[in-house]
């Protein structure tokens, strides 16, 4: 509807944050007409067991660092509040209940992400909760018949967005940050900051 209140969802560990997950958030919401996007970290990685996380208040923190200024990026602490593994049907129902009635959800996901979506958790609640959006790479197609064998409206529920191509990730920056190498530039000059101070990621 168009009265609704357009709001992007950007979920993650960011651990840490970096300007890959600006851009897109930046993006989605400058290509779809978002309100806002909230980065919304996982308290913790149902889907990656076995690697500990920096502390929930230190990757909100920096969230909130990365964020500031910018009034079409917001953080949301829903999923860092909530007992138990951070389930994106749940992020989503939480967040219909916090946002309150006229607001539609676009949930942002990448290309991979999307093509799992049969193993998350409740797939089709997911698809009725939020439009999904997700950047199609060159070269790729959406694996529609695997996907609508379990979501069979999803063709209904999915957009997608033309993203640049920025090849960071928190585990390299991870890498680096931990053999001494430079990550500036990889993330906001305050964010790096913040890991120097506390001394994150073996700095």
């Amino acid at each position: 509807m168009s009265g609704n209140r357009r709001i992007g969802v950007l979920g993650g560990s960011f651990d840490p944050v970096h300007i890959g997950h600006l851009i897109a958030a930046e993006e989605a919401a400058r290509q779809l007409g978002l309100q806002r996007v909230l980065l919304t970290p996982a308290k913790d990685q149902w889907r990656k067991p076995g690697r500990q996380l920096v502390a929930a208040e230190h990757r909100l923190f920096m969230l909130r660092l990365a964020a500031s200024g910018n009034p079409a990026i917001g953080v949301s602490e829903i999923d860092i509040r909530r007992e138990g593994p951070s389930y994106t049907t749940d992020t989503l129902a939480d967040l219909h209940a916090d946002l309150g009635e006229g607001v539609d959800l676009h949930f942002i996901l990448g290309f991979d992400a999307l093509a799992d979506l049969p193993h998350w958790v409740e797939p089709q609640r997911i698809a009725q909760l939020a439009t999904l959006v997700t950047v199609v790479r060159p070269g790729y197609q959406i694996p529609w018949d695997t996907l609508e064998a379990t979501v069979p409206t999803i063709r209904d529920r999915v957009v997608t967005i033309s993203m640049p191509e920025v090849g960071i990730s928190s585990t390299e920056i991870r890498r680096r940050l931990a053999a001494q190498e430079s990550a500036r530039y990889w993330v906001p000059d305050a964010v790096l900051a913040y890991i120097n101070e506390h001394r994150l990621y073996g700095v």
